[in-house]
């Protein structure tokens, strides 16, 4: 899809001033929610730090009402979760939401490009969360796909609308990236809240593990995501240096999170939530960003 196509010429007149506030607050939510990823938006330049915010706090809105409080009563979850996605469709095409993180993303969906073909799978995905108790192998490559790898497109979208952008590596030569990132910091999660997800929420994400994760098939799932961090890893060098050092930084995260995850007996993983320390993320970090905008 290209800007023209996510953009419609006629919409509600902009007013900076409420663009700023909305752009807060989805600041607000992002450093509220996750401080790890706060922290590695810092490694993005601007405008893209702002335009990854603005997309990371409309997924953690929807993704809230699937996983918090509303967890009980999908009834109740399932129309608000419709009526967010209408209001970020009508905000996309017309310019303005009186949600304030809703009116964000649409700024930065219609200055990137992004568009339905991206917002209706991830919204699919997280309506998913309340109707389907146990995946199997094909609603679960589905669900990874809209939960998370369009979500990487989403913020490539904002990579190459960057000033920096040279344009010779296009969306759609880059595009597997940012998928293969999105999936492996899904499954990653899947292992990492699968107590949670299974105990607390009533879901199970990975196939024949309803009982017990016997460590054939983490390290069946592992290897995937090695190799997803692998494929990502090409594509990451290709980036423009304004998002590089970023994205650098989270693959560098997940990727030592996959480690640990070996490192943890199979039958423990349910009650363990496994982490990486602060002083190996700060290390991650200073990596990153030695590293620099290198390719």
């Amino acid at each position: 899809m290209s800007r023209t196509e996510a953009e419609p010429a006629a919409g509600v007149p902009a007013d900076p001033l409420y663009d700023r506030v909305a752009q807060r607050s989805a600041r607000a939510v992002i450093a509220g929610y996750s401080t790890s990823f706060a922290w590695a938006c810092r490694l993005l330049s601007e405008p893209v730090r702002t335009q990854v915010r603005n997309v990371y706090a409309l997924v953690r809105v929807a993704d809230e009402l699937v996983d918090g409080p509303m967890v009980p009563d999908p009834a109740r979850a399932g129309p608000l979760l419709d009526a967010l996605e209408e209001q970020t469709l009508d905000a996309v095409r017309t310019g303005y939401s009186s949600n304030l993180v809703v009116h964000a993303f649409a700024l930065t969906a219609r200055a990137c490009g992004i568009g339905p073909e991206l917002i209706a799978p991830f919204f699919a995905s997280m309506r998913t969360d309340l109707t389907v108790t146990a995946h199997d192998e094909a609603t679960l490559r589905d669900y990874v796909y809209g939960s998370a790898e369009v979500v990487g497109l989403m913020c490539l979208r904002a990579f190459l609308a960057a000033p920096d952008a040279d344009g010779r590596v296009g969306y759609a030569a880059l595009a597997p990236g940012p998928r293969r990132l999105g999936a492996a910091f899904q499954k990653v999660n899947f292992l990492r809240d699968l107590g949670a997800d299974q105990d607390l929420r009533g879901r199970t994400y990975l196939p024949g593990t309803d009982r017990r994760l016997d460590a054939a098939r983490r390290d069946r799932l592992l290897d995937e995501i090695d190799a997803d961090l692998a494929a990502a890893a090409v594509a990451l060098a290709q980036l423009p240096p304004s998002s590089r050092r970023a994205v650098r930084a989270a693959h560098g995260l997940f990727a030592a999170l996959s480690h640990r995850l070996r490192r943890v007996p199979a039958g423990r993983l349910r009650a363990t939530r496994v982490r990486v320390p602060n002083p190996a993320k700060g290390w991650i970090l200073v990596r990153a960003c030695v590293a620099g905008g290198r390719s």
